[in-house]
């Protein structure tokens, strides 16, 4: 079970957030095919900006652990990782997570994203990581997002500024990214720059509050029988 109120949670974590330009829903196994095909396809696009690929990366065996694992971590109210959709043709078009979530006086949790390389410059990563923030702030009682990019990623800087990130400094040797230890620019953005943006002022935003259940991801067992991954 999620812990809720005691660690500073406002309210209980949706499962689905959607703002009529996408939808941003937990992955299931049944997202596999289409995340494992979208990943393939993008692999020369994304690999410059993520940590080296394992082999076994877009492997069916992988996609369950990576289910499993982020499964604890949302019962945990350790971080919540989420799948983002294209809401007018339900295709999927990347992945957000918001991580590394500290309670206590912090209160801090890490967004990251990817977008499919056909997808990108139309506003998808824009839209979802509104609504992740939203949602962060007003819902999971979170006081500041953190997030960090290569100085070469200028998309990702250019959004990150655009919904309101203020530019903290430079991490040398912050994070291993393909193959190599890279500097990175550091980004933050409180709830009261939130609530006083005008992202915020504009951001609909749905809450679908599921039974507490639905938190487990559903996989298919050995047996052939439905079971839960845990």
């Amino acid at each position: 079970m999620i812990r809720f109120l005691s660690n500073g949670l406002l309210g209980q974590p949706s499962s689905q957030l959607e703002n009529g330009r996408v939808v941003v829903r937990p992955p299931t196994l049944k997202d596999w095919p289409a995340w494992s095909c979208l990943r393939d396809q993008s692999r020369s696009f994304l690999t410059p900006w993520e940590p080296t690929w394992p082999p076994d990366a877009l492997s069916r065996e992988t996609f369950i652990r990576r289910l499993r694992r982020q499964a604890q971590e949302w019962r945990n109210d350790n971080g919540y990782s989420y799948l983002i959709f294209d809401a007018k043709h339900n295709v999927l078009v990347g992945g957000l997570s918001l991580g590394n979530i500290r309670r206590g006086v912090a209160q801090t949790g890490t967004i990251g994203y990817w977008i499919g390389q056909q997808f990108t410059r139309q506003g998808f990563a824009n839209a979802a990581v509104c609504l992740v923030l939203e949602h962060a702030f007003m819902t999971l009682g979170l006081h500041r997002i953190e997030a960090s990019c290569l100085p070469s990623n200028n998309a990702s800087r250019n959004l990150l500024q655009k919904v309101g990130f203020a530019l903290e400094g430079c991490a040398r040797g912050y994070l291993r990214i393909d193959g190599s230890w890279r500097d990175h620019m550091l980004f933050a953005i409180l709830k009261e720059d939130w609530v006083g943006s005008s992202e915020h002022k504009h951001a609909p935003i749905s809450n679908n509050h599921p039974n507490p259940t639905e938190f487990l991801y559903p996989i298919q067992t050995s047996n052939g029988k439905n079971g839960v991954v845990v």
